[in-house]
């Protein structure tokens, strides 16, 4: 029998299967859903609607949906169950959805059915699926602008497209909102509009004479119609009309001599009117073209130059400096008033034919040609040659050996070889087409051959020929050649022999070197330029700038995209000039600017400015030579084989005059003479009289003198001259070297020579310094006899007063005790009785020889007994030449104390005894004890 407990157990458990056999199936959802939700709301529309279902329906629970989880990180959103029989359900926001914090959401959605239950007591899920959701955006931000307030500043006169920009920004999330969409200009009655982005342009010329400023206010509005909520203040200033240039220049800077490196625009700046700029380009110009050959270079002869710069020697100046040993360019126009240069001009009709024996015999395969040019275009017909140089046949025939010519603003060297091993075509014409042949400035030309190479310099830049032509070498003959300069010479194939292809320019400097050529280092010495551009503190420039010259620094090129350090570098250009003397006169300048702005090739013009550099006239510098100018010397020393030195006291010194008082003076009288220490370019020992007799007598100079020295010496019977550039104490060292042999002196009573020293090839010249050597003969056994009268050696000590004072001028300042009064009286009076000693002699002298020759007339015999003569004690007998000295000084304090007796007169007597003394060898014996001087 079943109990009551059985039965309820029984029927729990067939519930139970019951049940389980009901629920059978999932809750079903769509696969994904979209879904939008307006910020600040909290149901969120999906698409599509979210709705359950589940086949288990209509069975209580089983068939019911329960609830919707939401699987996602910290989603905002929750879903709830509107109905559950029919499973529909909602998206709702946890909290209030901020567009701004977040626009989108994605996250998982799952369906529960109630399962056994109300409680979803085992209940079945469904699949998940995924839910997008987007927040739109609500316009609840106003826009706000950037900036608190604005500020622009226009020129007046100008109509701009844009002042300035004024831009504004709204925190919204979308586009719709978050954009602005329009701006507006609130103020009335303004010149001035504004566009939908903001840019701010007048729409009239301002003028500041009637308003330098304007303050209009500016709204915005975003998309959404949303208005800024505070306008912005824009202030507009009008400036007065700019004008783009440089500022703060002189027209006129001077430039001392010897200053060095001095700033030409300390203070300048460039205005720009205040455009934005990218780039700035500055170009300086000096223009120096008037100035001697197209710059202040040295104008050193052409011989003293290439010493200098190192140049081989061996060299023909074709263009030397007219004189009577040069006189082939007397005939020629010269332009030598610009600083001692030497310029010949020629217009067509001038040509100098070069003598043979200056015209070097045989070239050989290396020489060089050259010559400073300035050439411009050729009038009328172009064809026309123009002949700088030309070596042709003198008669007979009418061939070109070599020469170099002008043709067409073209430079071409011909050279015919001389048939030597084979008779073949060779390298005959070189040709050059260059701008500097024809832009009538000045230009320095070199032509190394190194034959069949023939390499151009021009300013030390070298050039290829474009063009080279062969042809068949000349066959020797007999015939003589014609060198010519400015024309080439047609001595054959014509009946009447003339000049041709005449030259229409300038020419300076023309030589020719056979057997060497010149390198490029000697070249550039030759033509370099003395003054130019320079930048002071070059280091301290900005590195963003970039600089560059031309080679003779004439030129100086800047750029940069910084103003200010444009300003800062163009503040650093300079002038300077290295030349001790350089020529005075005016150096124009050109400053050239272009200027580039963002976006745009050339913004604003910038005048060009002009300028000019004075260079001060130098100190003039004064060049005085001293030393000895009279000597005595015996015919024995001149006979010599080393002769007798000339100079041997002698003395250079340059002094200029200084406008400050406070500068040290080589005469305090004066107060104003300072020496300075600078170049000789040449010293000029000229014979005066007769010129010198090879066959006797020469001026003389050992080569070692020169050793170690740019110096150089050529020697003549007129004379001897030492050139090159060197300083003033080498000079003094090698003049005083120079010496003068006669080795047959007998009839030579005195020789006078005149020493002129120049610096800068003639443009400061010294004094003439006139030396004279008279020549003291002894008697045929070779005894040195003086006839004056020698002072003893301690009194040749003493000098007149005014000689000291002037050699030591501080020594005036004492007055000079008793002692020395008397000692002055005593020695003065002696030298009168001395005077007077001698007078007596050329008296008795006189008479003697009158006596002789009335003798001879009556036909007495002459006695060739020896002289008798009586030698006066005191005279210094081991020292002739110092005794000589002696009268000499005697005999100039005399002229100053006896008015009776001159310094001519002494002299006279001195020569007349001299002179005479062998003569009177073949004489009477003559009494010349009555003539002795006793003391």
């Amino acid at each position: 029998m079943l109990t009551v407990a059985g039965v309820l157990a029984v029927v729990a458990v067939c519930l139970s299967a019951a049940h389980s056999k009901v629920n059978k199936h999932k809750p079903w959802i769509e696969t994904s859903y979209h879904g939008v939700i307006t910020e600040n709301t909290d149901v969120v529309l999906l698409d599509p609607p979210l709705v359950a279902l589940d086949k288990d329906a209509p069975i209580p629970y089983a068939g019911e949906i329960c609830a919707f989880n939401i699987h996602g990180l910290e989603a905002p959103f929750k879903a709830v169950v509107l109905n559950g029989t029919s499973g529909e359900g909602q998206l709702r926001a946890r909290g209030p959805v901020d567009c701004e914090t977040q626009k989108e959401y994605t996250f998982i959605i799952q369906a529960h059915d109630c399962g056994s239950g109300p409680g979803g007591t085992e209940g079945k899920k469904s699949h998940k699926a995924v839910v997008h959701i987007q927040v739109n955006d609500v316009n609840e931000f106003a826009p706000v602008f950037r900036e608190p307030e604005y500020q622009a500043a226009v020129t007046e006169g100008k109509i701009y497209d844009s002042i300035l920009q004024v831009e504004a920004m709204d925190q919204d999330c979308s586009p719709q909102y978050s954009q602005i969409c329009n701006y507006q200009i609130t103020t009335t009655n303004t010149p001035f509009a504004i566009d939908r982005n903001g840019n701010i342009r007048n729409t009239e010329k301002l003028s500041y004479d009637r308003e330098q400023q304007y303050e209009i206010q500016v709204t915005a509005w975003d998309c959404g119609q949303k208005r800024a909520l505070h306008v912005v203040p824009v202030r507009i200033d009008v400036k007065p009309v700019c004008k783009p240039g440089w500022q703060g220049w002189n027209k006129r800077v001077d430039y001392e001599p010897g200053t060095g490196s001095k700033q030409l625009f300390p203070k300048m700046h460039l205005e720009t009117c205040g455009g934005p700029l990218s780039s700035v380009r500055t170009t300086v110009e000096l223009l120096t073209s008037h100035i001697g050959k197209g710059c202040d270079r040295e104008t050193y002869s052409e011989k003293s130059l290439q010493k200098l710069c190192g140049a081989s020697s061996g060299s023909t100046d074709l263009l030397p400096a007219p004189s009577s040993a040069t006189n082939w360019t007397a005939s020629l126009m010269t332009d030598s008033g610009k600083d001692s240069d030497l310029i010949f001009s020629f217009d067509g009709h001038q040509s100098a034919k070069i003598p043979d024996w200056v015209v070097p015999q045989n070239l050989t395969d290396q020489f060089t040609i050259a010559t400073w040019m300035r050439h411009g275009p050729s009038p009328g017909i172009r064809a026309e040659k123009e002949t700088l140089l030309c070596n042709s046949d003198k008669t007979e025939m009418n061939r070109h050996h070599y020469s170099l010519y002008v043709h067409n603003c073209r430079l071409v060297f011909l050279l015919r070889r001389d048939f030597t091993q084979m008779d073949t075509f060779r390298p005959a014409e070189f040709h050059w087409k260059l701008d500097q042949i024809c832009d009538k400035e000045w230009h320095y030309y070199v032509i190394n051959v190194e034959f069949p190479a023939v390499t151009l310099y021009v300013d030390g830049v070298t050039y290829d020929p474009y063009l080279v032509t062969d042809d068949w070498p000349i066959h020797p003959s007999q015939i003589d050649v014609q060198l010519t300069v400015g024309a080439c010479w047609q001595g054959g194939e014509v009946t009447k022999p003339r000049f041709t292809q005449y030259f229409r320019g300038s020419l300076s400097g023309l030589t020719i070197r056979p057997g060497k050529i010149e390198s490029q280092k000697v070249i550039s010495c030759l033509q370099a330029c003395k003054e130019g551009l320079d930048i002071n503190s070059l280091e301290s420039l900005d590195k963003n700038i970039k600089f560059h010259f031309n080679p003779a620094q004439s030129i100086l090129v800047m750029e940069g995209e910084d103003l200010e350090n444009m300003n800062v570098a163009v503040r650093k250009v300079s002038y300077i000039n290295s030349r001790q003397f350089p020529t005075p006169g005016v150096r124009h300048l050109r400053i050239s600017t272009t200027v580039q702005c963002f976006g745009e090739d050339t913004c604003i013009t910038i005048p060009d400015i002009e300028a000019v550099v004075m260079v001060l006239q130098p100190s003039e510098p004064m060049i005085t030579i001293t030393g000895l100018e009279r000597q005595n010397r015996p015919a024995s020393d001149l006979r010599r084989s080393e002769g007798v030195r000339l100079f041997q006291q002698l003395h250079i010194i340059s002094t200029v005059t200084r406008g400050d008082s406070a500068a040290h003076s080589t005469d305090q009288r004066q107060g104003l003479l300072e020496e300075i220490i600078h170049n000789l370019d040449y010293c000029d020992i000229l014979v005066l009289g007769e010129e010198l007799r090879p066959n006797q007598e020469s001026l003389q100079l050992q080569r070692s003198s020169l050793l170690g020295k740019h110096l150089d010496a050529t020697n003549s019977t007129s004379g001897m001259s030492v050139y090159g550039v060197d300083s003033m104490a080498n000079y003094e060292d090698v003049i005083r070297e120079v010496r003068y042999s006669n080795w047959r002196p007998a009839h030579l009573g005195e020789r006078r020579f005149r020493l002129t020293c120049s610096e800068l090839n003639g443009r400061y010249t010294s004094n003439e310094f006139n030396l004279e050597v008279s020549v003291l003969h002894s008697s045929e056994v070779g005894e040195h006899v003086s006839q004056t009268v020698a002072l003893p050696q301690h009194m040749q000590l003493v000098q007149h007063p005014a000689i000291i004072d002037e050699i030591y001028p501080e020594h005036g300042l004492g007055v000079p005790n008793a002692a020395t009064v008397v000692i002055v009286m005593c020695i003065a009076t002696l030298v009168v009785v001395i005077v007077l000693g001698i007078y007596r002699i050329h008296l008795t002298h006189k008479q003697e020889v009158k006596l002789s020759e009335t003798t001879k007339e009556g036909g007495e015999t002459w006695d060739d007994s020896p002289l008798s003569i009586t030698i006066n004690p005191m005279e210094n007998l081991q020292d002739p030449q110092a005794d000589e000295d002696e009268v000499s000084e005697e005999e100039d304090e005399d002229e100053e104390e006896e008015d009776d007796i001159t310094s001519a007169e002494s002299d006279d007597s001195e020569e007349e005894v001299d002179v005479q003394l062998p003569r009177m060898q073949g004489t009477k014996r003559l009494k010349w004890e009555k003539t002795a001087i006793f003391y």
